[in-house]
């Protein structure tokens, strides 16, 4: 996250918070040390943004301190809720932290709507911790087009090793999978994200290729879909 998000993070955090909250509350939302948030509450109060409080006992945003209304009608408001909310299905956790900002941004402007309700139950959530592949990852490798090293078990549990170069996401109800260019394989292939079990980006860039494989990914997609 850039500094000047982190500090647009931390206003809305601050406005949405029905109470003061600590240094260490905004660290641990922001996954950044303590320090480093005394330092930006100090920049964001040089700059006349009206942030009262102190250390160890909290921070609280003045009231009437407002922004921008979001230009949304009420039935774009209540579809960006529900497809925020489908995030948690898909196992991408940044993309739920993201969903989650969102979703806290939106709620200082309208009010909650908890009467808006979708299942949680999709895709296992990418915890590193379980040694799952992380999807933030993918996407970013696919916005760079770098190459990819994977280590990868199909259904019958045999083990290959791919270099390829990744250019769509495609998440469904049970799974995420990976569109890639299979050098293996020589063409289109589908990698669940479940089943790496290595990952590494390479050095090697395929840049200019992405939207024409994407192209040709998308002509086969529905009609025809690649298996690893």
């Amino acid at each position: 996250m850039s500094r000047s998000t982190r500090l647009f993070e931390i206003i809305q955090i601050l406005r949405a918070a029905p109470r003061p909250i600590t240094a260490d509350n905004l660290a641990l939302k922001l996954e950044v040390s303590t320090r480093t948030v005394y330092r930006d509450i100090a920049s964001l109060q040089a700059m006349h943004t009206p942030i009262e409080g102190e250390a160890g006992i909290g921070y609280m945003m003045r009231r009437g301190y407002d922004l921008p209304p979001l230009n949304f009608d009420q039935e774009e408001i209540e579809a960006l809720r529900v497809g925020l909310l489908l995030l948690s299905r898909t196992g991408d956790s940044m993309l739920q932290k993201a969903a989650n900002r969102i979703f806290e941004k939106v709620d200082v402007l309208h009010g909650p709507a908890d009467w808006l309700q979708v299942s949680p139950w999709g895709t296992p959530t990418d915890d590193a911790e379980k040694g799952c592949v992380s999807i933030s990852m993918l996407r970013g490798v696919i916005r760079d087009e770098y190459k990819l090293e994977l280590t990868y078990r199909d259904e019958d549990n045999v083990e290959t090793i791919r270099t390829v170069r990744p250019i769509a996401l495609s998440y469904r109800s049970t799974c995420t999978l990976l569109a890639a260019w299979c050098e293996l394989r020589n063409g289109l292939r589908h990698f669940r994200t479940d089943r790496i079990y290595g990952c590494k980006k390479l050095d090697d860039r395929f840049s200019g290729q992405g939207d024409t494989l994407r192209e040709l990914w998308l002509s086969s997609y529905f009609s025809d879909e690649a298996n690893s």
